[in-house]
């Protein structure tokens, strides 16, 4: 979800397993409609931007899927260590893995200054979110869709 947002963030009466398991769901069964609509795509000789645009999506919910259901029982918990691949245990049970493929870029850091109000005097990271590379190959693909709109969906007379 964007920016470290949870399902159980917006709806609080969701236990975190609950909204996880739900999220993971929700993953599998859009996997299999970007599939035939890729497939279907492909199969039509569709415009190629389209195909590009939903290959990175695809390929990006394949990459989540991966993290969520199997990570978790494949990984060790890594938090202050290096994960030990194929424990005895895993951290999560099949389903509850976390997306691992995390990115960020902390450009500036900086404390505002005292006079400012409501801020002031408090810490700044900018370009604090950390995001992921299957994320960022499905925003690609929505990107596309977005800006080549007109020519990845001609209107049909």
């Amino acid at each position: 979800m964007a920016m470290g947002a949870k399902l159980n963030d917006f709806l609080p009466f969701i236990s975190d397993n609950t909204a996880k398991l739900i999220l993971t769901l929700f993953r599998l069964i859009a996997i299999v409609g970007l599939g035939y609509w890729l497939w279907n795509s492909i199969k039509k000789q569709t415009h190629p931007l389209l195909n590009w645009a939903l290959t990175l999506i695809f390929a990006g919910a394949i990459g989540n899927i991966i993290d969520s259901v199997f990570y978790g029982v494949i990984f060790s918990d890594s938090y202050g260590k290096i994960a030990e691949i194929f424990p005895e245990k895993g951290y999560a049970p099949l389903f509850y893995g976390h997306v691992v493929d995390m990115l960020q870029f902390p450009l500036v850091e900086w404390k505002w200054p005292s006079w400012i109000p409501w801020i002031g005097g408090e810490k700044y990271l900018f370009f604090q979110y950390i995001f992921n590379i299957a994320d960022t190959a499905i925003s690609t693909g929505v990107g596309i869709l977005i800006v080549f709109n007109k020519r990845v969906f001609p209107k049909s007379n």
